[in-house]
């Protein structure tokens, strides 16, 4: 390799890690999704305690905005991630930061419950699904496939480490300033610092991205159209996968989060920080893993493991609950929840290539929105009917593994494709 040759991979390099860093900054301001408990109890208290100017709610329709949210930004994920490969990541984030900051500032003018669905449901919902779908896959281009896995697990972390800072923060401005004054200063600020990281985020020159994502491979590389991943059927057992595995995460971790609240008191900002960390490390985590042995082999360790802990949390669970044991289940629950957004992406791009990344990403994602919003309602029900989450721990522990035995299906599926593509 020449000097000239030597200078320009190391120039590419700095660029490439200026662009991960660039959007794990947006992803750690668009984790403001996970500050939604404390706000919820600021209008649950507000409700609670009437008056003039207060919420005037249904308590049964105080996680509405929340819920829509979720939805909202999975689906525009697949709006997102279609305008990410049309008119770049850098348009796409600022968008995403112009949405979030009008959504917050909405909510801050009003306590009406249709202005929050709009606001936060709708319009921060659909800002959450541009800024993240802008984040990942400029930073992939940038670097060979085989830090594929290490690079998204960074660019994803920062959306799972947001609550070690927003919780605290959306406290400290709640306490000060007020409920409404805070989502004034959340949009402006995150209206911000999603604009100025988006000028980071630019997608490399197309010879170098091409000479990245043919370095240290060998397997030829197919770019495939988003119509085309709906005839394969990978994309459907990798939906049902994550659908499965988001899911079961997220249908379990706010509730153990109370319960350890509960035991805490007002220490259990430290549990939620804690669970954060593990949340965010699960994504690194898996994706380092998963270039050094397979994404198939860490997608079936962490399904696994994530089905133990599910049956392990019902004797947990149980009267008097220990705070610590409840806090590390929490947390490594959390950790696997987050090994999902890390190996998913890096599903996508290995089996349907970097061209049309944003929209194929995008369409495999609403698994888990739907797993958000499917697999928690359950769980709610089932609390409901029972009077405790043990059932509900079963089911999601009973789908766990079904899901790990489906990659079985998956790796016989991805031998074939192989097999013919070198034929």
């Amino acid at each position: 390799m020449s000097i000239k040759q030597s200078m320009n991979s190391h120039a590419m390099k700095n660029r490439g890690w200026q662009v991960a860093l660039a959007g794990t900054g947006i992803n750690l301001a668009l984790g403001v999704l996970y500050a939604w408990s404390i706000f919820k109890k600021a209008i649950t208290d507000s409700i609670t305690a009437g008056g003039e100017g207060a919420f005037q709610w249904d308590m049964a329709s105080v996680n509405d905005p929340y819920a829509l949210a979720c939805l909202v930004f999975a689906f525009t994920m697949i709006i997102a991630g279609k305008f990410q490969d049309k008119f770049g990541p850098r348009l796409t984030a600022m968008l995403g930061g112009l949405l979030v900051g009008s959504g917050f500032m909405l909510i801050s003018q009003t306590n009406d419950y249709l202005a929050w669905i709009l606001g936060f449901g709708v319009l921060a919902g659909a800002g959450m699904g541009f800024g993240y779908s802008a984040a990942t896959p400029p930073a992939l281009k940038w670097f060979p496939p085989a830090k594929t896995g290490l690079i998204a697990g960074i660019v994803v972390s920062g959306f799972g480490l947001a609550p070690v800072y927003i919780a605290p923060l959306a406290k400290y401005l709640l306490s000060t300033v007020g409920l409404q004054q805070a989502m004034m200063i959340f949009g402006i600020g995150f209206t911000l610092i999603v604009c100025t990281l988006a000028m980071s985020i630019v997608n490399p020159p197309v010879s170098e991205s091409s000479a990245a994502s043919k370095a240290t491979s060998n397997k030829p590389t197919t770019d495939y159209a988003p119509s085309d991943i709906l005839k394969d059927r990978r994309f459907y057992l990798l939906w049902l996968i994550y659908f499965i595995g988001a899911g079961a995460g997220l249908m379990v971790i706010g509730s153990v989060a109370g319960m350890a609240k509960q035991s805490l008191g007002p220490m259990a900002f430290v549990a939620v920080a804690i669970m954060a960390v593990g949340n965010a490390g699960g994504r690194i985590v898996a994706g380092v893993l998963s270039d050094k042995i397979g994404r198939i082999n860490t997608l079936v360790c962490m399904l696994s493991f994530q089905a133990i802990l599910m049956f392990a949390a019902i004797p947990v669970l149980g009267a008097n609950a220990n705070a610590i044991l409840l806090t590390l289940l929490a947390t490594f629950i959390g950790f696997n929840y987050g090994t999902n957004l890390a190996l998913f992406p890096s599903f996508a791009k290995d089996y349907w290539g970097l061209k049309n990344f944003g929209m194929n990403y995008g369409l495999l994602f609403t698994a888990w929105g739907m797993g958000a919003f499917v697999l928690v309602r359950v769980a709610e029900t089932i609390k409901a009917a029972s009077g405790n989450f043990s059932s509900a721990f079963a089911l999601a522990g009973g789908l766990l593994i079904v899901s790990a035995l489906l990659t079985f299906t998956l790796r016989t599926r991805s031998a074939r494709l192989q097999s013919a593509m070198a034929h």
